[in-house]
């Protein structure tokens, strides 16, 4: 007995004097529980303050399966038969209580509510059973707990069960900018569009809470540490929703007419390089991204490249005109087809005539594009191309975005004749419009935006990226470009060319062959059909531009009407007052040789 009490009071002094320390760590690291903070993910909304993209109260469903074999009752208050009856029947009738507030069946819940034990032989306090959980339903659940007698015939409820915050990812407008807007993974992380693009910043950064908890869950008093977690950015866009839901009806209505492939329409406010709306088609709903093809859900507005056709004329005069080489009045005789490269260019307008610069315009004479770009040196037209933004990414906010071609200073002869009339190069639609815009706003380029303001999570304002501007053709140049082009609308017979009543506008089409991936030649049916319109041309405001993939149809048929109608409902949006007289445009656009 006496060798028994040395080594048992030998034992304790090791326990309580040497050792004290690191049994009370690992005591208390038993007793620690560890949960992580999930911040509030930043909102998107649009210029006026109406939200895309927000964020929803909701919750994950956790366990603590230790907990619930007894109901957190204090074992050593239960004899074994209440034990075990508490073991068999609690995770049931919790389980009977989750299918009716969140689905699925009894079989689902089972195995996590009694697993008390981790594969290290640990205790399992922890097992998800449910994520984004509208906060609403769980307090249905909590109350659905409470009214349950335990196994024991107890009127306590059932315990257990707890929460932890999960909000849910929520697109009001569901299918309104979604390819601009994007959408959110299963978890939680930006997987296109701006919530892709700005991830880092919308998500924020997850804070973390440890406490110490017992058989009944928190210890009131026990030792706790907090680091609160920080909300994500919000941004507030350019895009006007009134304005965005428009252009996307117009779209939609205007695509399915046609029976085209896809179309994109951009409304842009030419002073500024903001981005009021921009649509395009086929889309998808934000809120259910897996029922769409994947094909829909990136933003071929900024992603898909394609020969700009006859629009490019507007380029190529506006380089020309800058250059001092031709005004609007500049005679040039169009014969009825032009040798380039060994091959011959042809009109589908015109076949020979002579034509003033304005008629060149207003007839979509490519032979007549062809013969003055021929005026000026390769690189010095290529120059000009890429000061417009054309060959390269303009740096809007979305992922994917695609740089187009554009040729080298060194391009061959016949390059220079393709690309005066749009063909031989490609862009994408933002590139087009930022540089249609800079060719009308005076002659200065603003790098195109989506972003107008931000906020961080405490609500200080965050600075955006840098845009940038640069002078690309003086003012003069400019109004000579503005002049021509009013030339298409002052002339235009079509419902897509003519006039809005009040408004001096300027238009130009462009109908471009696309080329059939399994023979690599162009297709002679499939067009990208494209229409840009500016308005008021004294003073310009607003560009619309809208391309169309579609079946044997030109640009003013197919996409004309959607630039019309959108520029019809901006004006008057963007309180830009109509005039009483609009000046007709009766500038020649022939003469005699």
């Amino acid at each position: 007995m006496a060798i028994v009490v040395t080594l048992i009071a030998g034992r304790a002094v090791t326990l309580q004097g040497f050792d004290s320390a690191a049994n009370a760590a690992a005591a208390a690291e038993k007793m620690t529980q560890k949960r992580v903070l999930a911040p509030t993910r930043g909102s998107i909304t649009d210029r006026n303050g109406e939200v895309l993209a927000g964020t929803q109260p909701a919750v994950k469903v956790v366990a603590d399966p230790v907990s619930i074999a007894t109901n957190g009752l204090n074992p050593i208050s239960l004899d074994a038969e209440e034990k075990a009856r508490l073991g068999e029947q609690t995770p049931r009738q919790i389980a009977t209580v989750l299918v009716r507030y969140l689905g699925g069946s009894v079989s689902d819940y089972l195995p996590s509510l009694r697993r008390t034990s981790q594969p290290d032989g640990t205790p399992d306090r922890y097992e998800v059973l449910a994520v984004n959980v509208p906060a609403d339903t769980y307090l249905q659940l909590q109350a659905g707990l409470a009214s349950v007698k335990d196994a024991l015939g107890d009127e306590g409820g059932l315990n257990g069960i707890s929460k932890e915050d999960d909000p849910i990812r929520v697109y009001p407008s569901g299918t309104l900018a979604s390819n601009v807007v994007g959408f959110v993974n299963s978890e939680g992380q930006g997987a296109a569009g701006l919530e892709y693009y700005l991830n880092t910043s919308l998500a924020g950064l997850p804070g973390s809470e440890q406490f110490e908890s017992g058989q009944y869950g928190r210890i009131p008093l026990g030792h706790s540490t907090l680091k609160a977690a920080q909300n994500g950015t919000s941004y507030e866009l350019t895009l006007d929703a009134g304005l965005q839901y428009q252009a996307q009806q117009l779209l939609n209505a205007q695509v399915a007419k046609t029976k085209g492939l896809s179309g994109t329409t951009i409304v842009m406010n030419v002073k500024t390089g903001e981005l009021l709306a921009l649509a395009t088609t086929p889309s998808y709903d934000s809120n259910n991204p897996g029922a769409a093809s994947a094909a829909n859900l990136g933003n071929r507005a900024v992603t898909d490249a394609y020969e700009p056709g006859s629009v490019q004329k507007v380029f190529t005069i506006a380089a020309l005109m800058d250059a001092g080489i031709i005004t609007p009045g500049t005679k040039v005789q169009v014969p009825g087809t032009l040798s380039s490269g060994g091959g011959t260019i042809n009109d589908a307008s015109v076949h020979s005539a002579d034509l003033t610069v304005r008629g060149v315009m207003y007839y979509s004479s490519n032979i007549g594009a062809a013969l003055l770009a021929r005026q000026m040196d390769k690189a010095e037209l290529r120059r000009y191309l890429a000061s417009f933004g054309l060959g390269s990414p303009s740096g809007i906010q979305q992922p994917g975005e695609g740089s187009g071609y554009l040729p080298p200073p060194d391009m061959a002869d016949y390059t220079r004749d393709q690309i005066a009339f749009g063909q031989g190069l490609s862009v994408t639609a933002v590139q087009m419009a930022a540089g249609l815009a800079a060719v009308t706003n005076g002659g200065v380029y603003h790098s195109p935006t989506l972003l107008k303001s931000a906020t961080d999570g405490s609500g200080h304002p965050v600075g955006l990226p840098a845009t940038s501007s640069h002078r690309v053709i003086s003012e003069q140049a400019s109004a000579e470009v503005r002049e021509a082009m009013e030339a298409v609308t002052a002339g235009g017979t079509g419902q897509a060319s003519r006039m809005i009543p009040g408004y001096r506008m300027g238009g130009k089409s462009g109908t471009a062959q696309t080329i059939d991936s399994a023979t690599g030649r162009y297709d002679n049916d499939l067009y990208m059909s494209s229409y840009v319109t500016v308005a008021p041309l004294e003073d310009p405001q607003i560009l619309v531009y809208t391309v169309i993939n579609v079946h044997g149809q030109y640009g003013a048929t197919a996409a004309g009407p959607v630039s019309r109608e959108l520029m019809e409902l901006a004006l008057p949006r963007y309180g830009v007052l109509p005039q009483a007289n609009v000046p007709v445009d009766t500038e020649p656009l022939t003469y005699e040789p």
